[in-house]
């Protein structure tokens, strides 16, 4: 008797999956070999290769494995994750502990425990009692901290050119809130800003908390940029901006630089922390350049990997999990 069979399984990465054999630009990498032409303060050398959507040559070949199951008659259905709106009764009422978990502090299982233990008061009013439902607009309080029970929402946004970062200009006519505006109910705003022309990985949250930490100076948030040139960029240059230039608001150094294109030299990978207003564009035009295209490919962990121009997605678990790590 025949059977048809599966011949091969491709087995393929998780978003937001970070590898650990050097740094990445798009999906370039920055390995720890040395090379010509690139500069890395750090380790004092690295590589940016290949260009945005080819594998490095150091990349390796996906893992196919074989398989002898017969298939099945019944197809398997596919799970989607959705981000949800908060649930709440007809009467605008949720559970305490519900509203506890909603807040970010724990499970509803631990919220029970919590309130059974007199650690949680409703409008001043310390409550025991489990299964009490609350209203949105009741002051609801978790060991005297004050608690908001809008469930925090996490998105990443492939900018593409043309969009303004703002919440709000009457003077605009595009922004990037009109790109997510239907991807839920909870109001979001950018982490950060892109440029007008500039492209790529934009954060969007209502987590107030880690948008701040993402964006201090103090907690240094690499970011990595691919820049195409007008002209090739001199040796001699490259390795100013590595050691540092001085710029109208103070000087400035780029943590590891290097050619992406090595013959001609206008397509450079370039990384650097600073948060300040269009530095990647003004360290290139301090020294005669002029940027004609820049795409930020990496931010704080996460990349754009398999997110199409305009696109955007929520992030995983493992994601939230590791921003609120840093």
């Amino acid at each position: 008797m025949n059977r048809n069979f599966n011949k091969s399984r491709t087995q393929k990465s998780s978003p937001g999956q970070q590898r650990t054999s050097g740094k990445r630009v798009g999906k370039s990498r920055v390995s720890g070999n040395e090379g010509s032409g690139s500069i890395n303060r750090k380790e004092k050398a690295g590589k940016f290769s290949g260009k945005e959507g080819h594998a490095s040559l150091a990349a390796k070949k996906k893992v196919i494995k074989l398989s002898t199951r017969p298939e099945s008659p019944i197809k398997k259905r596919i799970p989607v994750t959705r981000n949800r709106p908060l649930k709440t009764a007809a009467s605008g009422e949720m559970r305490l502990n519900r509203f506890i978990a909603n807040a970010g502090v724990c499970s509803r299982r631990e919220a029970d425990k919590y309130i059974a233990a007199g650690l949680v008061t409703v409008n001043g009013k310390t409550v025991t009692e489990l299964g009490v439902k609350v209203k949105m607009n009741d002051e609801v309080r978790f060991d005297g901290r004050k608690l908001n029970a809008e469930k925090k929402v996490y998105l990443l946004l492939n900018k593409p050119k043309d969009f303004v970062t703002t919440t709000d200009d009457p003077h605009a006519e595009r922004t990037v809130m009109d790109l997510v505006k239907e991807a839920c109910e909870e109001r979001i705003y950018p982490v950060g800003r892109l440029d007008k022309s500039t492209t790529g990985v934009l954060l969007f949250t209502n987590d107030g908390e880690l948008s701040d930490r993402l964006t201090h100076p103090s907690h240094r948030m690499k970011k990595i940029y691919q820049v195409t040139l007008d002209k090739p960029l001199t040796k001699n240059h490259l390795v100013q901006i590595a050691d540092g230039i001085e710029l109208e608001d103070g000087p400035i150094a780029a943590d590891a630089i290097s050619y992406i294109d090595a013959t001609a030299k206008n397509e450079i990978g370039i990384e650097i922390h600073s948060g300040r207003n269009r530095i990647v564009r003004r360290i290139f035009e301090h020294l005669g350049y002029r940027v004609r295209k820049l795409d930020r490919v990496y931010f704080a962990g996460l990349t754009k990997k398999n997110l199409p121009r305009g696109k955007w997605r929520f992030l995983s678990y493992k994601e939230v999990q590791f921003l609120q790590m840093k």
